[in-house]
């Protein structure tokens, strides 16, 4: 379950919990900021901010949080003295917030998890608010106006490793995609919709530490083919962070029951089905149906969308014969050659599981270094 609807489902159930969440990050962690967990009165922890260490010491203090209601934030720093220590070698630093009274900004996190699951982008900010100016940054650590603050100089050496701010509020507020933001962080605000990264913003004179976090939906990714590749690979896919939508024309294989929970499956015409799709820059397209003829039907119907990635199944033959074949009917060759076929990285896969692990790794270098990182196979005219 994504993290905003757990939270929503804990507070409905009135289920005692501390929230965490990771306001900063510096250097190699285990977590990115905006990383979430929801930790019950026993420890048990629901999410992740990272695993080992620091997420141990985070269900600590949520323990102590939700016995005295108190708000913590601490700082934890992945550096251990050598590798046969218990502590972590990583060398980053990371802030993070514990927060026992995630009740209080339901509607927020409400919104948050309705907006994900709408396929619609908003901004979260979670904002830590003081008596005075925020604890545990040292003067050294000023930051003028509303500036963006290191975590270097907002955890330094000087700063406790653990700082309760029990008198702190944890305020919460979503907004809408193309919503005016508000006028002190609306720089920082545009930055980080632009970037789709997290910001860490500090105002010493005011006491607060704001997390501006956009929400972004999973990416989509429609496996035009219910055989076995298709099939593993929405297993695979879906533990990466993809949403899964399967289309076939044979009711046996958009089964509900051979895919992992949550996918969905249309059944028809594929060409048709392709046409009638919502194909978006954060769509991903793989096509493994049961024939060569399928395939060229499928890619048609798609060729010229705007999908984050189009791949197809198929020797460097097949590839080379459908390539001149949608050159000869109009299609220009730069268009076609966006296509990844074959698809998947080239690691020598050969059973169904591995050709699914390709592929899943070459969506993933798209997603995250872009196009020109994910190890096409250039087919020759």
């Amino acid at each position: 379950m994504e993290i905003h609807q757990t939270i929503v489902r804990f507070i409905d159930e009135r289920k005692p919990f501390a929230l965490a969440v990771i306001l900063h990050t510096e250097g190699s962690t285990p977590a990115r900021s905006g990383g979430k967990a929801v930790i019950e009165p026993d420890g048990r922890i629901h999410g992740t901010i990272g695993g080992g260490k620091v997420e141990a010491t985070a269900q600590k203090r949520a323990i102590e949080a939700c016995r005295s209601k108190k708000v913590c934030v601490f700082d934890f720093t992945l550096a251990g003295a050598d590798a046969a220590s218990d502590m972590p070698v990583c060398g980053g630093k990371m802030r993070i917030l514990i927060d026992p009274n995630a009740v209080r900004n339901r509607p927020a996190y409400a919104d948050a998890a309705q907006s994900l699951h709408n396929r619609q982008r908003s901004i979260l900010l979670t904002k830590v608010v003081t008596a005075g100016s925020v604890e545990g940054v040292p003067p050294s650590a000023e930051v003028k106006g509303k500036a963006r603050a290191s975590l270097s100089r907002v955890a330094s050496r000087e700063c406790p490793r653990h700082t309760c701010i029990g008198d702190a509020r944890v305020q919460i507020e979503w907004l809408k995609d193309g919503a005016p933001p508000p006028e002190p962080l609306a720089e920082q605000i545009d930055a980080c919709v632009r970037k789709e990264q997290t910001e860490y913003v500090v105002d010493t004179a005011g006491g607060t530490e704001t997390l501006i976090e956009p929400l972004i939906p999973r990416p989509m990714l429609m496996i035009v083919g219910g055989g076995h590749v298709g099939q593993a690979l929405a297993v695979q896919a879906q533990l990466v962070g993809f949403d899964i939508t399967v289309l076939d024309d044979r009711s046996e294989f958009t089964d509900p029951g051979r895919f992992p929970k949550g996918t969905r499956t249309l059944r028809g015409d594929i060409p048709a089905l392709l046409a009638d799709s919502e194909i978006v820059p954060d769509t991903y397209v793989v096509i493994v149906t049961r024939s060569h003829q399928h395939d060229a039907e499928a890619l048609k119907a798609c060729i010229h969308s705007p999908a984050a990635y189009i791949g197809m199944i198929g020797s460097k033959r097949k590839v080379a014969l459908l390539r001149a074949d949608f050159v000869a009917s109009g299609i220009t060759a730069d268009r076609f050659d966006r296509v990844f076929a074959p698809v998947g990285l080239d690691i020598g896969a050969v059973t169904v599981p591995e050709i699914a692990a390709s592929i899943v790794a070459q969506l993933v270098a798209v997603r995250r270094k872009g196009p020109d990182a994910a190890g096409r196979i250039r087919i020759q005219p």
